[in-house]
């Protein structure tokens, strides 16, 4: 069975535990919405970003509320690139599935929608 990226992203307003673990819940449930046959045994790993300006929680932990216990998570900073999406939260998922690199949905939401147009436009 391959492993295929799932990505997604996301932002928030202010840098709080509350607002980074629900952005990342949030995110989280967007892909497995989008991803249908998602299932948290099937994911091999969970790689997290934040950018500099984050600094109050690990989006990883709330990997926990979406059912993920046994899933391998880590955390990074993004490399702080001048004019980059501020209080951006980044996701790349490791699933096995037999599904096509293009059967497989990629989520943007609030401010990191300009992240990628070229897979917004695949989310509808």
């Amino acid at each position: 069975m391959p492993v295929r990226g799932i990505r997604g992203a996301t932002t928030i307003s202010q840098d709080t535990e509350t607002e980074v673990l629900e952005a990342t819940v949030e995110i989280l449930e967007e892909i497995r919405v989008a991803n249908p046959s998602l299932q948290p045994e099937d994911i091999a790993s969970a790689f997290f970003t934040v950018t500099s300006d984050i600094r109050s929680a690990f989006p990883a932990r709330a990997a926990e509320k979406n059912g993920w216990r046994n899933v391998p998570r880590i955390c990074a900073q993004e490399i702080p690139v001048e004019g980059s999406t501020p209080y951006c939260i980044r996701v790349l998922l490791l699933w096995n599935t037999d599904l096509r690199q293009d059967e497989i949905r990629h989520i943007y939401i609030k401010g990191a929608r300009n992240l990628r147009p070229d897979l917004i436009e695949s989310q509808t």
